[in-house]
């Protein structure tokens, strides 16, 4: 697969509604509970501080979002979200993605990326943040409401900035 990383585009916006909703519906991982229609996904992805997509040709594979964790003291420290389309997840995009988003830290003025809430039953991004040095800070139990009615746990996760080679 040629993979290319950039920034999204309004003609991205429907593969990227659609990723993000497919995400949201499966309800084990995206906080949100509803879908977005196209014009709340577009502004939620022009509200970021930075908004990426992964594109195979012209198919949005995969997207991030960048932006800050908290506020004022606390808005050095960012916060992201990934999608990766049903179908093409397992070919390593998500890692790309991910290593994308370290990279981009220090440009969009971040000092470390917090994951607040990784459901403790998403393995395969755990597995992922751990291989790339994301230490866990803590589990909230039951912090996170499945869409089949059960509560699981979730992990806060830490990354300082990459280190410059």
């Amino acid at each position: 697969m040629d993979l290319t990383l950039r920034q999204f585009e309004e003609k991205d916006l429907p593969q990227m509604t659609e990723i993000w909703n497919e995400i949201v519906i499966e309800g084990i991982s995206f906080p949100g509970a509803e879908p977005l229609s196209l014009q709340e996904a577009g502004e939620m992805f022009a509200s970021q501080t930075r908004t990426v997509c992964a594109l195979n040709g012209e198919e949005v594979v995969g997207l991030y979002i960048l932006h800050p964790n908290n506020i004022g003291r606390c808005g050095h420290i960012a916060n992201a979200s990934y999608g990766v389309k049903q179908g093409h997840r397992g070919e390593g995009i998500g890692e790309k993605l991910v290593l994308h988003s370290l990279n981009s830290l220090e440009e969009c003025g971040f000092r470390g990326l917090q994951f607040n809430a990784v459901v403790a039953t998403n393995h395969r991004a755990i597995a992922l943040y751990e291989r790339l040095g994301f230490v866990r800070v803590g589990v909230i139990p039951g912090g996170y409401h499945l869409k089949n009615g059960q509560y699981e746990d979730i992990i806060i996760f830490y990354h300082g900035l990459p280190e410059k080679a």
